[in-house]
């Protein structure tokens, strides 16, 4: 049997759609299955809607993702966890993709995922700029993640002295143990969450973790991103300063992926004019945003000394010296930035 574990707080709107689609799946591949909905001091009927639906419920007091994710596994009863968001709806292909890769020695892994409804056009960059970084560095988002019971107990489940980001935290627990997959196939999830932040905020929020990764240990620096209790609280980009966060986001996020366009050398003819400023500034920006591979190296160097698989160990050393490089450069390229303004200054 396999359990799907759903967190969830004031969930009332969503859950149908999801647990739908969960019954929906285990009966297309007739696998035997329970869902375990763990109710985190809902104030809503997520409770009654849950049973409703055919679910067991576990209630908890955590409101915390890390330590609701984990009394739903302790609870459940099957021998492969599905750890389902309350908003995302799986697919037969996922979920019969993750069984085949557990089945052939996988000991976990996880799956990318889109937004299926409307959302600022700065988030779709944001989610493909994370979804590649994540599949390079074999992480994986906490919208719906699998993993067998001993290795959930191996690794002593998800970390919770974080209020952030513990789903890459157990994907790196579990890539020390064996091995870990993302699949190919996508699952569809809601984009209330970016809705309900201005743009700037989450981007900032972002770099903040980068920098400083013991900012996801308080909840404070994170609560107004994943912790906001108000489900229809979705319009904070319908005001002006929204917009104007949002437009800004998506101005950073559009040089961020063209990296390589302003990266590159370009003719001299080119550079003259407004083009060739539009070039600098560009360059300007991407230059201070690599030294957050810093912090980035020094995380993969963590995981590389505690990593027991071989061909973890040399995919994850080739990402720190790829990382390690284009920080150097960066470094050389602020400074050299900044000797200017000084000189230009004084």
């Amino acid at each position: 049997m396999i359990s799907f574990i759903v967190p969830a707080h004031n969930e009332e709107l969503f859950l149908p759609k999801t647990l739908g689609a969960i019954h929906s799946t285990a009966q297309a591949l007739n696998i035997p299955y329970e869902i375990v909905v763990v109710d985190d001091a809902s104030t809503d009927r997520t409770d009654a809607v849950a049973r409703e639906l055919g679910a067991r419920v576990i209630k908890v007091a955590h409101r915390q993702i890390a330590a609701t994710r984990n009394s739903g596994a302790r609870a459940a009863h099957g021998e492969h966890l599905f750890f389902v968001d309350a908003d995302t709806t799986v697919t037969s292909q996922a979920v019969s993709s993750a069984l085949q890769r557990m089945e052939q020695g996988a000991i976990g892994g996880g799956a990318g995922t889109y937004f299926e409804d409307a959302v600022p056009l700065y988030s779709r960059l944001l989610l493909v700029w994370f979804g590649v970084f994540m599949r390079i560095a074999s992480l994986s988002g906490g919208a719906f993640m699998f993993c067998t019971r001993r290795a959930f107990e191996g690794v002593g489940g998800f970390d919770e002295r974080l209020y952030g980001a513990e789903d890459a935290a157990m994907s790196a627990a579990l890539k020390k143990e064996g091995r870990f997959v993302v699949l190919r196939e996508r699952v569809p999830t809601s984009g209330r969450r970016v809705r309900s932040v201005n743009g700037l905020r989450v981007l900032i929020l972002m770099l903040q973790i980068a920098i400083l990764p013991s900012n996801l240990k308080n909840r404070k620096n994170v609560e107004q991103v994943w912790y906001v209790s108000n489900r229809s609280s979705e319009t904070a980009g319908d005001s002006f300063l929204g917009r104007l966060s949002n437009f800004c986001a998506l101005i950073i996020m559009l040089i961020l992926i063209s990296i390589p366009l302003w990266a590159v050398p370009w003719p001299r003819v080119l550079l003259a004019g407004p083009l060739g400023q539009l070039k600098h500034f560009c360059g300007v920006l991407i230059t201070h945003v690599g030294l957050v591979l810093w912090p980035c190296s020094f995380f993969l160097g963590r995981t590389l000394l505690a990593q027991k698989q071989l061909k973890e160990k040399l995919k994850t050393g080739l990402l720190i010296l790829a990382c390690l490089a284009v920080a150097f450069s960066a470094s050389l390229g602020v400074l050299k930035f900044w000797h200017h303004v000084l000189t230009a200054i004084w």
